[in-house]
């Protein structure tokens, strides 16, 4: 299946004091570094990252020969803004395409394993799966080119949860109890709340 990723990382951390959340380092590694290379072992064919506030400080630490930037240039518009840059930057078409955020630090090659087996396996008139906690939805979503280009025809506030919205019928729910899929950090006790209740870290460098 060929597959492609958008993993944005635009945002301004203002939650977290104005910084670089996927920069934040998990056992010493940069969350948006494991990403990526989580992306890269599930055969990713192509990724495209998009970035938007700290693009200076993060680009750094994005390999070229695995994935391809773009910068938001309004990331204040939302993360909306930064799927439809994505899914705009994609050079060719793909079956399945992951749509990742940079501050999931639980994330790991094999969650996203599962995500693709259960797109793979996907009733057949359905073009979306998103993971379905007791917590409420989850991340990353996977969407079809089918999906990509009807979203890229609406207008620019139309993303991923305003097409899942008004297609029902056509969005696969994937019920599990894999906290993974529930895990970010928008503020300073997310973390906290993090570390404790699965013995990691999470550090910053000095910015």
């Amino acid at each position: 299946m060929s597959l492609a990723a958008v993993l944005m990382a635009a945002g301004s951390g203002s939650r977290m004091g104005f910084k670089p959340k996927c920069l934040l380092r998990l056992n010493g590694t940069p969350l948006i570094e494991r990403l990526i290379e989580c992306l890269v072992q599930v055969g990713v064919d192509e990724l495209i990252v998009v970035l938007g506030h700290y693009h200076q400080e993060i680009e750094p630490f994005i390999p070229q020969d695995k994935a391809h930037c773009v910068l938001n240039p309004n990331p204040d518009e939302g993360q909306i803004s930064s799927q439809r840059m994505g899914l705009k930057a994609l050079r060719q078409k793909h079956e399945g395409i992951i749509m990742a955020l940079a501050d999931q630090p639980l994330i790991e090659a094999m969650d996203l394993e599962q995500l693709l087996f259960q797109f793979k396996q996907r009733p057949s008139h359905t073009e979306m799966i998103f993971p379905l906690l007791d917590t409420g939805p989850g991340n990353p979503v996977i969407i079809s080119s089918v999906v990509c280009q009807e979203i890229l025809e609406q207008g620019q506030s139309y993303g991923c949860r305003q097409w899942r919205g008004e297609h029902p019928s056509r969005v696969h729910r994937f019920l599990t109890d894999n906290a993974h899929f529930a895990s970010d950090v928008d503020t300073v006790e997310d973390i906290q709340a993090l570390e404790k209740s699965n013995h990691i870290s999470l550090t910053w460098d000095s910015l």
